[in-house]
């Protein structure tokens, strides 16, 4: 008797038993189907993985399928192979990471096809001044249709904030209009505009890049405006001549809309995205666009690392070492290391490019995995900026900005150029505290302080989102002389406001662009070229292009350099050479200013005098002393549980019986347990158990005994527990 064996979406890591349905013929159904099964008192969706003729089971007792929804996989057999392959190495249950690859739509048993087979786009002569200026939901409507050329369908629409009776006054208006979906043929000239020329370093990088066939790893180190965009244009542009596609990842949502904008301007060929702000039915729209060979070129975050395309032609992974690739809860994944593995399979080159690289991408360079492809010189005629140290050691601070830098910004202001200050905090100030008897908002369900918010006005924790309005007196001595504590975003943009009046601040941060649309009307802003002032977050390091910025200050320097995460130098490296590069990229020169209380530490000297490079060279040699990745191999286990020291005993009761019954393979080593460095969070106490070993294979047969023990003990129910491979923090 014929089984199917599935992998259903639970957190049991194993797969299940079924009867197929009945009257079903076997031979034509295809392992990776998707299969509608009872489970439980309830229908799931799970995967078929084998057909196959024995169980472990009594046939009686076996259930059976209920219906085969598929007639082909949904995903490409090395898609499904590297999706399960993730699984195993990232110790994951393997139903949920195959459900992770899809769709959410598919997830839910959706048919694998388009919905939407009636679209809207403008005409081809809309002019939107034809629209009265009160009519905004015209005007925004208008816009959005525009922004999909090939079409945009009802629903989005409607998900997008749209409606009928709008969309149907612009059609009498003759400034939309209807049409049947048509699958677009392939483009004769896939360029809309003619390439840059490249500078010798450009091009030697292309040539590298372009020589051998199949697949290659390359790594492009470029300093901040060096045209690595310009190098993946290019690189792309080859591969849509040979009628291939294009799959490219960038860290954030943020950085999409200047990516499809740029891309769309080169390439006479259909562009589609994939980020979560979309709805369901766009992601499984452009998903089979992609799928179907009819997206030539795709842009997504980490979750398009498993978009299947017809015609593979070359995978990109902007800004490499951004942690935000790894997925930081759930399916702990990392699209980076997932992408070579997929170039590998589809024999395609891949490029991982960063002005910063991580220090496992570096390694591999240096032992020649990867092609090492260096950019030193910026593009056309713009030069590096020069930085200096602001030691404000013995300063007094006006909201966090020194005498110094507030004299700096109005000299580049009267030259008529644009300043970016950055401040890696949001909201008003880091906490409030009373005064009178030093009481400090914390927040009750994790070891963290209460950020305070001014628009609109709140306490806010940025850890566990818990939210509530601001005190009038002190909760400890009913004093009414509570007061900010520190300098967030909104309380430089206030403080810029009034040393600035005549000089418009813009605020870049989470808060400030939630607003659809918002990043994107800030971009036009600072793009006119007019003299202002940007704050803002890290979301200001990544990426952007600001011509006429010529004085970078970074406010704080030393946020990071003392971090207990072993990470914390090298991501405060990155991000202060990330931000510093938004300045002088073009004509005018580009200045960085970096206030700090540790003017002398050696990290900070490095990176101003010696650059990316020293730096990371000196903390490669230090993490082989102290053996640490990308040196050795190792995996965290979590737990926390609702109880104070619960999650800490537990794991120190896990180890004293593994290393009682379990012969521990050679050179794995265990450290903790341990609490988390934020011991409680969202209401959970937390502890760890780090595990390391100089051979990958030894640990990950460690970590697979590990789990097959933590299912089958009682203990364990009672305590929420992951496993995390190579980590990206150890928070």
């Amino acid at each position: 008797m014929t089984i199917l064996r599935l992998a259903i979406p639970s957190p049991l890591r194993r797969l299940f038993d079924y009867l197929p349905p009945a009257a079903t013929e076997l031979a034509t159904v295809e392992l990776g189907v998707r299969v509608l099964v009872p489970f439980g008192n309830r229908d799931l969706i799970g995967i078929l993985v084998e057909i196959t003729d024995e169980t472990q089971f009594e046939r009686s007792k076996l259930k059976r399928a209920k219906k085969i929804l598929d007639q082909q996989p949904p995903l490409p057999a090395h898609l499904f192979k590297l999706a399960r392959w993730a699984a195993s190495y990232y110790q994951h249950p393997e139903g949920d990471a195959l459900q992770q690859a899809l769709p959410v739509l598919l997830r839910k048993g959706h048919t694998c096809e388009y919905q939407h087979e009636i679209l809207w786009r403008a005409v081809a002569d809309a002019d939107p001044n034809t629209l009265k200026s009160n009519a905004t939901r015209q005007i925004e409507l208008l816009a959005l249709v525009n922004e999909h050329p090939s079409g945009i369908s009802l629903d989005a629409i409607k998900a997008e904030g749209g409606n009928t009776t709008t969309l149907r006054a612009l059609e009498e208006k003759q400034l939309v209009e209807s049409f049947q979906r048509t699958h677009p043929s392939h483009h004769e000239q896939v360029l809309h505009e003619a390439p840059l020329t490249l500078n010798a370093e450009q091009q030697s990088a292309l040539d590298q890049i372009n020589k051998l066939p199949g697949f290659t790893a390359n790594l492009i180190e470029g300093i901040t405006g060096s045209g690595k965009t310009e190098v993946y244009l290019q690189a792309i542009e080859k591969k849509l001549n040979e009628g291939k596609q294009a799959l490219i990842l960038v860290p954030e949502i943020g950085l999409t809309p200047q990516t499809v904008t740029r891309f769309r301007q080169r390439f006479n060929t259909p562009i589609v995205v994939l980020h979560s702000n979309l709805s369901d039915r766009q992601r499984l729209d452009a998903w089979l666009q992609a799928r179907e060979g009819i997206a030539k070129i795709v842009i997504g975050t980490r979750s398009a690392i498993f978009t299947p395309l017809k015609h593979p032609g070359i995978i990109i992974i902007d800004e490499e070492h951004d942690p935000s690739f790894k997925q930081q809860d759930g399916f702990r994944y990392s699209a980076r290391d997932l992408a070579v593995m997929r170039a590998r399979a589809e024999e395609t080159p891949i490029i991982l490019g960063s002005a910063t690289p991580s220090l496992e991408t570096l390694h591999n360079a240096k032992e020649g995995r990867y092609q090492w492809l260096k950019i030193t010189q910026r593009a056309g005629t713009s030069l590096a900026p020069t930085f200096k140290l602001l030691d404000i050691r013995q300063e007094k601070l006006s909201e966090g900005l020194s005498t110094q830098l507030i004299t700096a910004m109005r000299q580049h202001l009267a030259n008529g150029t644009q300043v970016l200050v950055f401040l890696n905090r949001r909201g008003y100030s880091p906490t409030l505290s009373c005064n009178d008897c030093g009481w400090i908002a914390d927040c009750d369900r994790c070891d963290a302080h209460m950020t305070l918010h001014r628009e609109p006005p709140h306490l806010h924790c940025h850890h566990c989102d818990k939210q509530h309005g601001i005190p009038r007196h002190c909760p400890e001595c009913n004093s009414d002389q509570l007061q900010p504590v520190g300098v967030g975003t909104e309380r430089s943009e206030q403080a810029l406001q009034q040393l600035f009046p005549n000089t418009p601040v813009i605020r870049v941060d989470r808060d400030s662009t939630q607003r659809k649309n918002a990043m994107h009307d800030i971009m036009d802003r600072v793009n006119s070229g007019e003299p202002c002032i940007l704050v803002g977050t890290q979301m200001l390091a990544k990426g952007h292009h600001f011509p006429k910025v010529t004085l970078v200050a970074i406010i704080n320097a030393d946020s990071g350099l003392f971090s207990a995460d072993f990470r914390g130098m090298e991501r405060t490296a990155q991000l202060i050479l990330q931000v510093a590069g938004r300045a002088g990229r073009a004509e005018d020169p580009g200045t960085v200013l970096m206030q700090t209380y540790h003017a002398d530490h050696p990290i900070l000297q490095t990176l101003v005098e010696h650059g990316y490079s020293a730096f990371a060279q000196e903390e490669l040699h230090n993490r082989k002393v102290a053996q640490l990745p990308p040196y050795t191999h190792y995996a965290l286990l979590r737990a926390e549980t609702t109880t104070k020291y619960r999650a800490e005993s537990f794991l120190g009761a896990l180890r004293q019986q593994l290393e009682d019954d379990l012969l521990l393979p050679e050179h794995v080593h265990w450290i903790g347990p341990f609490p988390s460095p934020m011991e409680k969070r969202a209401g959970m106490h937390r502890a760890q158990l780090m595990i390391y070993a100089e051979n990958r294979k030894a640990l990950h047969q460690l970590l697979a005994n590990l789990c097959w023990y933590l299912e089958q003990n009682k203990e364990s129910r009672k305590v929420r527990w992951s496993i995390d491979v190579d980590p990206a923090d150890t928070f």
